[in-house]
């Protein structure tokens, strides 16, 4: 079964905050047996860290305390209000952001969160709007992270082919000495053996500064189709010639499955780097990218607001 969004979670919460004080932890395991969530989906994370299940859980008490149906009494800890029971005594089949907005608390919630955009006092159009939301605001802004970097992943990648193989050669360099091997960039460019014209580059790069170890590298400039298994074959057959253990062979498209599988018992140890992990490594390392926005998220203190006089 898939984790619940967090307006299904609501109902159970409200149960268990029913019965007594409680905290997100308290009841996530009791929560999760019930939706019968495997050891995978307990643990699933979003970006920053935070298990899914307990965001979710999170956003649902957040809630449901703007609907007045529980309250927090302590830090962390919750509890239902007397309206919160009375609704329970309804014996509901579902608790959601539609049948929040039967409270006025709550609808003002969704009007200082929304701001202007929901035109008006008009309760129906905003009670619409927010039950129309499965997400939680977090799982909303890792759904639009992830679309920014699918974009930029594929403008890098026709930026790549669309310059010289030189050009190429450089940004593997630029990319390894970010990644923090062969030292500095001008160190590391002398270290290698391609040919410019080729569509690849061929060369030696240290792993560490000391150059204690080295790292053999191949890189395939590829506009279309796979690199398969021969490719790979011959480049592990080139580390053998130069009595090397360390492979790193780049691609700008991508690698067949019996490339893939080839790798996975050699003695010697290949890494192989498609076109989207080239991409990623770019964009984590800051290699032809620059940031264009900062947002800085906050939250509240809970450690200024405590009492302990």
């Amino acid at each position: 079964m898939t984790i619940p969004d967090y307006q299904t979670l609501m109902l159970p919460l409200l149960k268990r905050a029913a019965k007594g004080e409680i905290s997100v932890p308290d009841i996530r395991e009791d929560i999760a047996d019930e939706f019968s969530l495997n050891s995978e989906e307990r643990e699933l994370l979003l970006k920053s860290g935070t298990r899914v299940i307990d965001n979710r859980l999170h956003w649902a008490k957040i809630y449901l305390s703007k609907a007045g149906l529980i309250v927090t009494p302590t830090r962390g800890r919750f509890i239902a209000t007397s309206e919160g029971k009375s609704l329970l005594n309804r014996n509901p089949a579902r608790i959601d952001n539609g049948a929040l907005t039967q409270y006025p608390s709550f609808l003002e919630f969704v009007r200082g969160r929304a701001g202007s955009s929901l035109g008006g006092n008009d309760n129906s159009s905003e009670g619409a709007g927010v039950a129309q939301v499965n997400s939680t605001p977090e799982e909303q802004i890792d759904s639009a992270v992830n679309a920014l970097q699918a974009t930029l992943r594929s403008d890098l990648l026709q930026k790549i082919l669309k310059n010289s193989p030189s050009f190429f050669e450089k940004l593997i360099v630029d990319l390894l000495v970010a990644m923090g091997y062969g030292g500095s960039i001008q160190d590391a460019a002398t270290e290698l053996l391609g040919r410019a014209g080729d569509g690849g580059v061929d060369g030696v790069i240290n792993e560490d500064r000391l150059g204690l170890d080295r790292i053999y590298v191949q890189a395939k400039r590829y506009t279309d189709g796979v690199v398969g298994r021969p490719e790979v074959q011959a480049f592990v057959g080139s580390l053998v010639g130069l009595g090397a253990s360390k492979g790193v062979f780049v691609t700008t498209s991508r690698f067949s499955q019996q490339a893939s599988d080839f790798v996975k018992n050699l003695s010697q140890r290949i890494i192989l780097i498609d076109g989207q992990r080239l991409a990623d490594l770019m964009i984590e390392y800051n290699v032809g990218v620059r940031v264009s926005r900062s947002i800085e998220f906050k939250r509240v203190d809970e450690d200024f607001f405590s009492d302990d006089e």
